[in-house]
């Protein structure tokens, strides 16, 4: 099968970048050929970087360059902002001119808020209805469209988890960074944004320290272009000011896949307190190196917990300190949260099995042949 894939890709920095590198390796492992039209910037095997955030004809660039490959189904990866101005609404043409031409478009919605803006809800009504079929990370999100948007069949929406990998954490990951071997580290990773909530464990580490003299705070990552820069501002502030500051580490600059992969490895502890998120790729990032994770109840991480056994969910600042903590001393404790990430990526989310489900969805779409006998099938 030919599947042909419009999304931002490596090496342009984004979650969707990196989550669609991850799942058209997975496809091609499985034998399919996959066909990739993105954003400027992107780099990689039948990878055609045509059209940029901002064009004004950008879904005529995507679906000019994709027609020429003759897919046999088409997969956009969908974020709010990736297709042009008024929220990426440039998506909407693009899936029309697929579905003119005869080709079944499956798109992934990747941010599905429970109390969505009349914005996203608007867009969202028209991408589903044009599409022949959606993806969803969580079964809330298709339970949030199915009321917040009427007329949908629930068949119409299918739920398949972030995909994880399965690897090994970096040796000597500590080290390698220029921290100190042997002291505990607890991590925030990911773009500086007010909704990652990274300024609470700034706040709560004296309290941390206390129970815990040997703990570090590592904050990692950076803002995108302009976006959110007094954040930033505010966080270095109170990292400079803080009272135990000399436990607090920050790792700026390029976070290629390599540095993303020997951070994680370093973390004793993966804190992830969001306000507010749909899905989190850092979480099944973090899952894949098997991270104990302390995690806030928003979007779909306190059901990840459960389903996973990987770590603890956080109410309120108490539980911080306390879950942090309890990680940190219970040697016992994070192992068993460890082995359960490692076995919930394997059994559960690794990128070949999310790819097969992919698989199944797509040659669902596609129109028997009329002749079946003698026919001989070539890729």
């Amino acid at each position: 099968m030919r599947i042909g894939f419009v999304s931002s890709f490596p090496p342009v920095e984004c979650g969707i970048a990196t989550y669609s590198l991850f799942l058209t390796d997975a496809l091609r492992d499985l034998h399919q050929d996959v066909y990739v039209v993105s954003h400027i910037g992107g780099v990689g095997k039948q990878v055609f970087p045509v059209f940029d955030y901002e064009d004004e004809d950008l879904a005529h660039k995507a679906f000019s360059t994709m027609i020429r490959f003759t897919p046999d189904v088409v997969h956009i990866q969908h974020e709010f902002g990736l297709y042009g101005k008024f929220y990426g609404m440039q998506v909407i043409p693009l899936i029309l001119r697929f579905r003119l031409s005869g080709l079944p478009v499956v798109t992934t919605l990747h941010t599905v808020y429970r109390n969505m803006e009349e914005a996203h809800r608007l867009l969202l009504q028209n991408i589903i209805a044009n599409s022949n079929a959606i993806i969803v990370h969580e079964q809330f999100q298709k339970e949030t469209l199915l009321n917040a948007i009427s007329g949908i069949p629930e068949e119409h929406i299918h739920v398949i988890e972030h995909g994880a990998r399965l690897v090994e954490p970096v040796a000597n990951a500590k080290q390698k960074l220029g921290l100190p071997v042997d002291r505990k580290v607890i991590l925030m990773i990911g773009y500086f944004r007010p909704s990652k909530n990274f300024e609470l464990i700034i706040q709560l580490m004296p309290e941390i320290v206390k129970r815990n003299p040997d703990a570090l705070l590592v904050v990692a990552g950076k803002v995108r272009g302009q976006e959110y820069r007094d954040y930033r501002t505010k966080l270095f502030k109170m990292i400079e000011e803080s009272p135990v500051h000399d436990h607090i580490y920050v790792i700026r600059g390029q976070l290629k896949q390599e540095v993303f992969d020997t951070i994680l490895s370093a973390a004793d502890v993966v804190v992830l307190p969001y306000k507010i998120n749909s899905q989190s790729g850092i979480l099944a990032h973090s899952l894949a190196f098997g991270r104990p994770v302390v995690v806030s109840e928003s979007g779909s991480m306190k059901e990840i917990m459960k389903r996973s056994g990987a770590g603890l969910v956080a109410k309120n600042e108490k539980e911080y300190i306390r879950h942090i903590s309890r990680i940190l001393q219970d040697e016992k404790l994070a192992r068993q949260f460890s082995n359960n990430a490692r076995a919930y990526v394997r059994e559960r989310i690794s990128w070949n099995i999310v790819a097969q489900k992919h698989l199944h969805i797509y040659q669902s779409l596609l129109e028997e042949p009329i002749l079946e006998s003698r026919t001989i099938w070539v890729e």
